[in-house]
Protein backbone atom coordinates (compact mmCIF):
# COMPACT_ATOMS: atom_id res chain seq x y z
CA UNK A 1 0.00 0.00 0.00
CA UNK A 2 1.41 3.23 -0.92
CA UNK A 3 1.37 6.11 1.42
CA UNK A 4 -1.53 7.83 -0.38
CA UNK A 5 -3.68 4.77 -0.15
CA UNK A 6 -2.87 4.41 3.49
CA UNK A 7 -4.02 7.99 4.20
CA UNK A 8 -7.21 7.40 2.22
CA UNK A 9 -7.93 4.21 4.09
CA UNK A 10 -7.45 5.93 7.45
CA UNK A 11 -9.68 8.80 6.40
CA UNK A 12 -12.35 6.46 5.09
CA UNK A 13 -12.33 4.50 8.32
CA UNK A 14 -12.57 7.67 10.41
CA UNK A 15 -15.47 8.95 8.31
CA UNK A 16 -17.31 5.66 8.60
CA UNK A 17 -16.88 5.68 12.38
CA UNK A 18 -18.17 9.27 12.58
CA UNK A 19 -21.26 8.38 10.53
CA UNK A 20 -21.96 5.35 12.68
CA UNK A 21 -21.65 7.35 15.89
CA UNK A 22 -24.54 9.69 14.88
CA UNK A 23 -27.61 8.34 16.62
CA UNK A 24 -31.09 9.74 15.96
CA UNK A 25 -32.66 11.13 19.17
CA UNK A 26 -36.44 11.76 19.26
CA UNK A 27 -37.52 14.83 21.27
CA UNK A 28 -39.76 14.15 24.28
CA UNK A 29 -42.94 16.25 24.75
CA UNK A 30 -45.21 16.62 27.75
CA UNK A 31 -48.35 18.73 28.13
CA UNK A 32 -50.62 19.99 30.87
CA UNK A 33 -53.77 22.11 31.02
CA UNK A 34 -54.97 24.84 33.37
CA UNK A 35 -58.18 26.83 33.85
CA UNK A 36 -58.57 30.58 33.47
CA UNK A 37 -61.39 31.85 35.69
CA UNK A 38 -63.11 35.04 36.83
CA UNK A 39 -66.19 35.38 39.00
CA UNK A 40 -68.41 38.29 37.99
CA UNK A 41 -70.67 39.45 40.79
CA UNK A 42 -73.55 41.92 40.76
CA UNK A 43 -72.01 45.38 40.76
CA UNK A 44 -72.89 48.94 39.78
CA UNK A 45 -70.93 52.15 39.30
CA UNK A 46 -72.16 55.69 38.92
CA UNK A 47 -70.24 56.72 35.81
CA UNK A 48 -71.27 60.37 35.95
CA UNK A 49 -73.81 62.67 37.54
CA UNK A 50 -74.28 66.06 35.91
CA UNK A 51 -75.38 69.18 37.75
CA UNK A 52 -79.04 70.24 37.70
CA UNK A 53 -78.47 73.83 36.62
CA UNK A 54 -81.60 76.01 36.50
CA UNK A 55 -79.59 78.88 35.02
CA UNK A 56 -80.35 82.50 35.84
CA UNK A 57 -83.89 83.60 36.69
CA UNK A 58 -85.56 86.76 37.92
CA UNK A 59 -88.95 86.79 39.62
CA UNK A 60 -90.17 83.20 40.07
CA UNK A 61 -93.61 83.85 38.52
CA UNK A 62 -93.40 80.80 36.21
CA UNK A 63 -91.89 77.32 36.48
CA UNK A 64 -88.18 77.10 35.70
CA UNK A 65 -87.28 73.69 34.27
CA UNK A 66 -83.89 72.01 33.81
CA UNK A 67 -82.47 68.54 33.29
CA UNK A 68 -79.37 66.69 34.45
CA UNK A 69 -77.77 63.59 32.97
CA UNK A 70 -76.95 60.55 35.07
CA UNK A 71 -74.98 57.54 33.81
CA UNK A 72 -74.93 54.19 35.64
CA UNK A 73 -73.14 50.99 34.65
CA UNK A 74 -74.22 47.67 36.19
CA UNK A 75 -73.35 44.08 35.39
CA UNK A 76 -75.55 42.49 32.75
CA UNK A 77 -78.79 41.22 34.28
CA UNK A 78 -78.36 42.99 37.64
CA UNK A 79 -81.55 44.65 38.86
CA UNK A 80 -80.98 48.06 40.44
CA UNK A 81 -82.79 51.13 41.80
CA UNK A 82 -81.57 54.74 41.56
CA UNK A 83 -82.56 57.05 44.40
CA UNK A 84 -81.98 60.78 44.92
CA UNK A 85 -81.93 61.92 48.54
CA UNK A 86 -83.64 65.03 49.87
CA UNK A 87 -80.45 67.06 49.67
CA UNK A 88 -79.14 69.19 52.48
CA UNK A 89 -81.65 72.04 52.15
CA UNK A 90 -83.26 73.05 55.47
CA UNK A 91 -86.58 71.21 55.96
CA UNK A 92 -86.22 69.43 52.62
CA UNK A 93 -88.22 66.35 51.71
CA UNK A 94 -87.89 64.23 48.60
CA UNK A 95 -91.06 65.82 47.19
CA UNK A 96 -89.94 69.43 47.70
CA UNK A 97 -86.27 70.11 48.12
CA UNK A 98 -84.60 73.41 48.92
CA UNK A 99 -81.61 75.19 47.52
CA UNK A 100 -80.25 77.64 50.05
CA UNK A 101 -78.09 80.68 50.51
CA UNK A 102 -77.69 81.41 54.20
CA UNK A 103 -81.21 81.37 55.65
CA UNK A 104 -82.96 82.09 52.33
CA UNK A 105 -84.22 79.20 50.21
CA UNK A 106 -85.61 78.33 46.78
CA UNK A 107 -87.86 75.26 46.55
CA UNK A 108 -87.34 72.79 43.70
CA UNK A 109 -88.38 69.28 42.73
CA UNK A 110 -86.87 66.38 40.78
CA UNK A 111 -88.89 64.02 38.63
CA UNK A 112 -88.40 60.77 36.71
CA UNK A 113 -90.40 61.90 33.66
CA UNK A 114 -90.36 64.78 31.18
CA UNK A 115 -93.94 65.71 32.15
CA UNK A 116 -92.66 66.29 35.70
CA UNK A 117 -95.48 64.30 37.28
CA UNK A 118 -93.58 61.49 39.07
CA UNK A 119 -91.36 62.52 41.97
CA UNK A 120 -87.85 61.08 42.03
CA UNK A 121 -87.09 60.23 45.63
CA UNK A 122 -84.95 57.87 47.65
CA UNK A 123 -87.32 55.17 48.97
CA UNK A 124 -86.21 52.01 47.13
CA UNK A 125 -88.99 50.60 45.00
CA UNK A 126 -91.40 53.46 45.77
CA UNK A 127 -90.15 56.66 44.18
CA UNK A 128 -86.88 55.56 42.61
CA UNK A 129 -86.03 54.54 39.07
CA UNK A 130 -85.72 50.78 38.62
CA UNK A 131 -83.76 49.21 35.81
CA UNK A 132 -81.71 46.17 34.84
CA UNK A 133 -78.03 46.35 33.95
CA UNK A 134 -76.83 45.68 30.42
CA UNK A 135 -73.11 45.61 31.22
CA UNK A 136 -72.71 48.97 29.45
CA UNK A 137 -73.27 52.49 30.77
CA UNK A 138 -76.97 53.44 30.80
CA UNK A 139 -78.19 57.04 30.70
CA UNK A 140 -80.97 58.49 32.83
CA UNK A 141 -82.38 62.00 32.83
CA UNK A 142 -83.26 63.89 36.00
CA UNK A 143 -86.05 66.38 35.30
CA UNK A 144 -85.97 69.37 37.65
CA UNK A 145 -88.41 72.18 38.30
CA UNK A 146 -88.34 75.34 40.38
CA UNK A 147 -92.07 76.02 40.87
CA UNK A 148 -93.73 79.41 41.17
CA UNK A 149 -92.95 80.83 44.62
CA UNK A 150 -92.13 83.99 46.47
CA UNK A 151 -88.81 85.16 45.06
CA UNK A 152 -86.03 85.47 47.63
CA UNK A 153 -83.15 87.97 47.49
CA UNK A 154 -80.80 87.91 44.49
CA UNK A 155 -78.02 85.40 45.21
CA UNK A 156 -76.75 81.97 44.16
CA UNK A 157 -78.75 79.16 45.73
CA UNK A 158 -77.40 75.60 45.92
CA UNK A 159 -78.15 72.16 47.29
CA UNK A 160 -76.15 68.94 47.32
CA UNK A 161 -78.01 65.78 46.32
CA UNK A 162 -76.67 62.26 46.84
CA UNK A 163 -77.36 59.63 44.18
CA UNK A 164 -77.70 56.10 45.57
CA UNK A 165 -77.74 52.98 43.39
CA UNK A 166 -79.06 49.94 45.22
CA UNK A 167 -78.46 46.55 43.55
Amino acid sequence: MNKYMKKFSVLASASAMAVMSVVAVDAAVTTATFTAQIIIQDDCDIVSAGNLDFGTAGVLAANVDATAALSVQCTNGSAFDIGLDAGVGVGATTATRRMSNGGATVDYQMFTDAGRTTNWGDAVGVDTVASTGTGAAQSFTIYGRVPVQTTPAAATYTDTVTVTVTF
